[in-house]
């Protein structure tokens, strides 16, 4: 008897333990998913050293003592009109993330300018890495972007000079100039050194190569024939 007790209190010491490393691994697990964004620097900063043939989540740093100011500066020209003419949505999105500005590097951090020509967009997207904030500048703009699954809810407004709007991360979201005779600007600031970004429209139909028309169809509930259409359009860039 005493020796079953023996191996029955064994047992539950053992299956407490195996409970307690499976408690820290998920522990571990979640606390890694909540930090899944642009790492911290851990120094005042690490300017990009594009040189560099080293793979790394980001960029090389620069020794520091070869750092200057120009690492730090962009003559982007923000104050002045982009072209909105060169593709049919009738947007441009002037993007300055790490890869135009080096000292960006680990700051978790970028910007854009937007310009919409009358009724022009910026067609619905995503940024996997970044929540982004708008700011319009000039004119008007109807916002919004769409929950997750399964709710998928659509929040908009319309925004003026002035208004401020919040795209959180990875969410599908748009902008849309409404005015049939004056152009709108928009600066966004972007919580990531590189957002990215999925203009969904183009990933979808414009895909390389093709994403097959059986797969398509049956997602959106079409002919093929429709999808086949859409495929052959041409899905331009309004990113420069």
């Amino acid at each position: 008897e005493a020796k079953k007790d023996s191996c029955f209190e064994k047992r539950k010491t053992q299956m407490a333990s195996s409970s307690y490393f499976l408690v820290i691994a998920l522990l571990a697990l979640a606390s890694w998913q909540t930090m899944a964004s642009d790492p911290s620097p851990l120094q005042d900063f690490c300017v990009a050293e594009n040189s560099s043939h080293v793979l790394v989540n980001g960029f090389v740093c620069k020794d520091p003592k070869d750092v200057k100011a120009e690492d730090f500066f962009l003559a982007a020209k923000l104050d002045m009109p982009r072209d909105t003419n060169t593709n049919k949505v009738g947007s441009n999105v002037t993007l300055i993330n790490v890869m135009r500005l080096p000292g960006l590097n680990t700051l978790g951090i970028s910007l854009a300018r937007i310009d919409y020509a009358p009724l022009g967009e910026n067609p619905p997207h995503a940024h996997p890495r970044a929540t982004e904030i708008l700011t319009v500048l000039e004119g008007t703009l109807y916002a919004g972007f769409v929950t997750s699954n399964p709710d998928n809810k659509f929040l908009s407004k319309v925004l003026n000079k002035g208004d401020v709007f919040v795209f959180p991360e990875g969410l599908i979201h748009f902008q849309f100039n409404p005015n049939p005779y004056k152009p709108a600007v928009a600066i966004a600031a972007l919580s990531s050194q590189n957002p990215g970004a999925i203009t969904i429209a183009n990933a979808v139909f414009g895909s390389k190569p093709a994403i097959s028309d059986d797969v398509l169809a049956k997602a959106f509930q079409v002919e093929k024939n429709t999808v086949d259409w859409l495929q052959a359009q041409f899905w331009a860039d309004n990113h420069n």
